[in-house]
């Protein structure tokens, strides 16, 4: 491995040695992110890191790569079908809601196709996954590492409470094309690097057609300025920063300062 790779992996040694945890559950998705966390976590706890398969109505192709990644470096897996769990509860939220008075829903009114509007039900899957990793982690005294890298990050692209509730991010520094270097060095599938990169919200879904921009260009902006990028990217970015502000940050209480 790398010296940055080598030092993730000793970060992560130190992490549950403070903790005094046993090792690492990694919620495998079947994309390159997960596949780097859980090859670092795996070296770092070799005999204790175990991959967790969370399909909720998902592409099947995502769970076959996450198969193939689980395979390939014989990490020990287990598998939780989320979709009966997540149509009972989407069903229960969806009719409780409706029953609110007109008023409180906002005047503009989303299409089925709008993002906007599939945004609360999609986020209800990787708060269902949060939970199943937490349950499985409790249990076996372990950490959740989370798959969050910093070009996601820092524009908030997660989910409050869902993919973004983890213990530590051994990742979270690293851009998404330093990931999919340190994935090609530490041996994950070319398939696996070589799909486009999706959070597995909704069938189809791709990160960048959601975000408006290409990772590339997310990370010229973050690694070389602004003045890198056209004026209307670094706006959208910056304000994609701004709005998201709260998911990097503890909740806030009356005495803080704005």
């Amino acid at each position: 491995m790398s010296a940055r790779t080598d030092a993730i992996v000793d970060w992560l040694r130190q992490r549950l040695q403070a903790s005094a945890a046993r090792g690492f559950v990694v919620g495998l998705s079947g994309g390159v992110d997960s596949a780097v966390v859980a090859r670092l976590c795996q070296a770092a706890a070799p005999a204790n890191t175990v991959a967790v398969m969370l399909p909720c109505h998902s592409d099947p192709q995502d769970e076959e790569d996450a198969q193939l990644v689980a395979a390939h470096f014989r990490l020990p897996s287990v598998r939780i079908d989320l979709g009966s769990t997540y149509d009972h509860l989407a069903n229960v939220v969806v009719k409780a809601t409706m029953e609110l008075p007109k008023e409180h829903f906002p005047d503009a009114a989303h299409g089925p196709e709008d993002i906007k509007a599939r945004v609360p039900l999609a986020n209800i899957k990787p708060r269902l996954r949060m939970t199943s990793l937490y349950f499985i982690a409790n249990t076996l005294n372990y950490l959740v590492a989370g798959t969050g890298n910093r070009s996601e990050l820092a524009i908030g692209y997660f989910t409050k409470y869902g993919d973004g509730g983890v213990d530590l991010l051994p990742i979270g520094e690293l851009l998404k094309g330093e990931v999919t270097a340190a994935a090609r060095e530490l041996g994950v599938p070319d398939r696996v690097i070589e799909k486009p990169p999706s959070a597995g919200l909704w069938l189809g879904q791709t990160d960048e057609a959601e975000m408006g921009f290409a990772y590339a260009e997310l990370e010229e902006y973050l690694s070389r300025g602004a003045e890198t990028v056209s004026p209307a990217l670094a706006m959208r970015i910056e304000r994609l920063i701004r709005a998201s502000e709260h998911k990097r940050a503890m909740p806030p209480t009356p005495g803080a300062n704005a």
